[in-house]
């Protein structure tokens, strides 16, 4: 059996039409199908179902939230949660696939250099900090695992910077981005793909990092994102500084992260642009759920 959980999520409701795409039998399970921060639900779950994979993609993801209102819940789903789905997949000895992020680094990295995989951890956010302990219980589990952090997230069903820039264009004859944050943006179907990948050639376990790639010397920033994005529009896109945006959570200046272990095991990683318009031509699928072969749990 093969469990995706956060399965109608953003990343999640992707990779099952990814599974759908290829014939491959799943069950997926939500908040209300399987509570993960409940730790006595879990065990029952996997004792029950004996998943042989577990494509973890349940995640508190409102980094803002998270330094006050919802600092609980982040806590209780991505540590207390990530921590009783990682054991009990130890115990019935499945293959864990977790999905981090760029925030568990700190901001001290240069403009130019990237994140190793083995860079120290020191999260500036609790967003951060909750996602790296997530790693942590994942690895004290023993586990069989691939953990794989990701960044900027853009896809077909869920609310994402790309809707966001479109949405404003229809009502902006200009916008104003922030062009001191620099990274790589990620397509949730490359994220997906590389997932699958990894688990079907039997990859070397242990940490990863994915996000699309970027032209040799390419220096990206949220403002040449939203550039890319609205480049067939009429809508100016003007660079500012992020103090002109200021957020509850601290962001990294610089999340880009090296992809030099990704791309060693033979995926084949594209470019951000050519993500992001190959998505785009597929047309706004956001709603498009319905026809999914693998089920939500009715548990």
């Amino acid at each position: 059996m093969i469990l995706i959980t956060g399965g109608n999520g953003q990343l999640g409701t992707e990779l099952r039409h990814l599974l759908d795409e290829r014939g491959v039998v799943y069950t997926a399970t939500d908040a209300k199908e399987l509570d993960i921060t409940d730790k006595a639900a879990v065990d029952s779950f996997f004792d029950e179902n004996k998943p042989e994979l577990v494509y973890h993609c349940a995640a508190y993801t409102a980094v803002d939230k998270a330094e006050d209102e919802g600092k609980a819940l982040d806590e209780k789903i991505n540590v207390d949660g990530t921590k009783n789905v990682a054991e009990a997949a130890a115990r019935v000895g499945a293959t864990l696939v977790y999905i981090s992020t760029d925030y568990v680094f700190g901001g001290t990295l240069p403009v130019g250099q990237e994140w190793p995989v083995d860079a120290p951890k020191a999260p500036e956010s609790e967003y951060g900090r909750t996602k790296h302990l997530g790693e942590e219980a994942v690895v004290a589990s023993g586990v069989k695992h691939y953990i794989i952090r990701t960044a900027w997230v853009f896809g077909s069903f869920g609310p994402n910077f790309v809707f966001t820039m479109q949405n404003l264009a229809k009502t902006h004859d200009a916008l104003t981005v922030v062009n001191d944050q620099h990274g790589r943006p990620t397509w949730t179907r490359t994220l997906a793909e590389f997932m699958v990948y990894l688990v079907d050639n039997d990859e070397a376990t242990g940490f990863y990092h994915l996000t699309n790639d970027a032209k040799s010397g390419e220096d990206v920033t949220w403002f040449d994102f939203a550039t890319e994005i609205l480049k067939k529009t009429d809508t100016k896109v003007l660079p500012v500084d992020s103090s002109q945006f200021p957020a509850k959570a601290k962001r990294p200046f610089n999340s880009t992260m090296s992809l030099e272990k990704a791309k060693a095991t033979g995926f084949v990683i594209p470019t951000w642009q050519d993500a992001l318009w190959s998505m785009l031509e597929k047309g706004d699928l956001r709603e498009n759920k319905d026809g999914l072969k693998g089920e939500i749990s009715k548990k």
